[in-house]
């Protein structure tokens, strides 16, 4: 579970009361895309015929773009976490990415469960160095991250840190 108890009213659109703008919500979705799409050569790898986790991806792109709708977006989320399902390691952590990033379009804090799992599959992909791959990736990912939503999702990391598997220790 990756989502809190007690909301951030700062990821929490304003059409729901919160603060969150609709730019800055598609900026944390272009951000989670990025995020899952680093990783998803590790489900490619195992099964190069299943389009569900590029396509959940893409639909998160076009959502920001104003070209799809929550609900398809969101559903394409649960098609890509349907296609790890089956899997283990490091292919199963990057389907599951790649929903979590779609599934932004619905709740802007799913970032941090595609930025997770993102995390989880690069430390699966190379189980020598663990460690090593994890911070490489969570690093990564900062060095991704637009400024406008930075200092943001660097603090929900850490708010955070303990429901996604203390991913963002490093």
């Amino acid at each position: 579970m990756i989502l809190p108890k007690e909301r951030d009213p700062r990821l929490i659109t304003i059409r729901r009361g919160g603060l969150l703008t609709d730019s800055d919500h598609h900026l944390h979705g272009l951000w989670a895309a990025a995020c899952a799409e680093h990783v998803l050569h590790f489900f490619e790898a195992e099964r190069p015929s299943d389009t569900r986790p590029r396509e959940a991806i893409e639909a998160i792109r076009t959502w920001t773009q104003g070209s799809m709708t929550m609900m398809a977006t969101r559903a394409a989320g649960g098609h890509a976490m349907a296609a790890a399902r089956e899997l283990t390691g490091a292919a199963r952590h990057a389907a599951y990415a790649a929903g979590q990033a779609a599934c932004v379009a619905h709740v802007a804090e799913h970032n941090l469960g595609a930025a997770a799992y993102a995390i989880k599959a690069a430390r699966a992909g190379s189980p020598t160095a663990e460690d090593l791959a994890g911070h490489l990736e969570c690093e990564w990912q900062r060095e991704q991250l637009p400024d406008a939503i930075r200092e943001l999702v660097i603090e929900d990391q850490q708010r955070r840190n303990d429901i996604c598997w203390r991913m963002f220790e490093f």
